[in-house]
């Protein structure tokens, strides 16, 4: 017989350490109900200098969502003081081996050593900061949100896909040919697995589409195939035939 509290599916315990100085008090609410997708937020904490006026705007929201203000001193004028609280903390936690993974929530590049330090040590690192979040910060997140989507209503969808850079079919190309099977197919959860691993930024939400099924589809030199097997179905993309060819 089952244990009372057993669960049948393992929840990952999270840490969200946020750096209060370089993230935007008013997405709180929207940033943890992404994090929810996740996992369960277990620890969170706001690191910043809370003697200063700078970071009213986010008492409010401390008390509201049960996150713990960690004091920091600016002991030099200009630098963000919660950088080394943030990561020491995040090794302690990391040490004391009770989390799953680390949220991260900066713009500041100054944290990609410890978001590469966490994933060697096997934990997942997602990142949350804007999109003038540096490269190196992002690329060493297992999955790096940029918060600006996180205000947008996934409802709106425009008809075609926003441009970006790299273009989106210099990324969906090489991820469906990577996946695909022997009958030229590739299942759609595959693919967007390979994307987020090889662009940790990578979402949908950022073309303007809640979900990935609804932004393929919309891409003229992919083709889907959707098999139905019971109440469940499975979504199947490969290159249109004339894109093969260049046409």
């Amino acid at each position: 017989m089952a244990a009372k509290n057993e669960r049948t599916e393992r929840t990952e315990r999270l840490a969200v350490l946020i750096d209060a100085e370089n993230a935007q008090a008013s997405l709180i609410e929207e940033l943890l109900a992404e994090i929810a997708r996740y996992g369960i937020a277990s620890v969170k904490r706001a690191y910043g200098d809370w003697t200063t006026t700078r970071l009213g705007a986010w008492k409010e929201y401390l008390h509201r969502f049960a996150i713990q203000p960690i004091q920091q001193f600016g002991y030099t004028r200009g630098k963000n003081s919660s950088d080394s609280s943030l990561i020491i903390d995040a090794m302690d936690l990391l040490h004391a081996g009770n989390l799953d993974g680390y949220c991260i929530v900066s713009s500041d590049s100054d944290f990609t050593p410890l978001a590469t330090r966490l994933r060697e040590s096997g934990a997942a690192v997602f990142g949350f900061g804007e999109k003038k979040t540096p490269e190196a910060f992002v690329a060493a997140c297992d999955k790096f949100i940029f918060t600006e989507i996180l205000r947008a209503d996934p409802r709106q969808e425009p008809a075609t896909p926003t441009a970006s850079v790299p273009p989106l079919e210099k990324l969906l190309r090489p991820a469906i040919d990577a996946t695909a099977r022997d009958n030229g197919w590739s299942p759609l959860s595959a693919v967007g697995s390979l994307l987020v691993k090889n662009h940790p930024s990578f979402d949908p939400r950022n073309y303007g589409f809640s979900k990935l099924s609804d932004l393929v589809r919309k891409q003229r030199y992919v083709e889907v195939n959707e098999v139905t097997s019971g109440d469940s179905a499975t979504l199947y993309v490969r290159p249109k035939e004339d894109s093969r060819h260049g046409k």
